[in-house]
């Protein structure tokens, strides 16, 4: 089984009118391809911007005690997730 790993993305979206925005994610994931999407799929949904909008500068894997987010940091910590259907 593979283990989920807690990454950190950095980079810059051009919002309407020109406006740069610096955006810095802590997302968990398989992989970076995988991080990388979610990134996309986020930050499209939340701001209404398309990928040729959005430049990734890095995608880091970090520790899960280096993560600033608390809601990630929280998630690296449980053992099992139990879904109720």
């Amino acid at each position: 089984m593979a283990q989920v790993k807690t990454f950190e993305v950095k980079g810059y979206m051009v919002l309407r009118y020109g406006e740069r925005r610096k955006f810095t994610l802590y997302l968990r994931g398989l992989s970076e391809r995988e991080v990388l999407e979610s990134a996309y799929s986020l930050l499209g949904s939340r701001h209404k911007v398309t990928r040729n909008h959005i430049k990734v500068e890095s995608v880091t894997e970090v520790p899960p005690e280096n993560v600033k987010d608390n809601y990630v940091k929280e998630l690296s910590r449980t053992d099992k997730i139990v879904v109720y259907a």
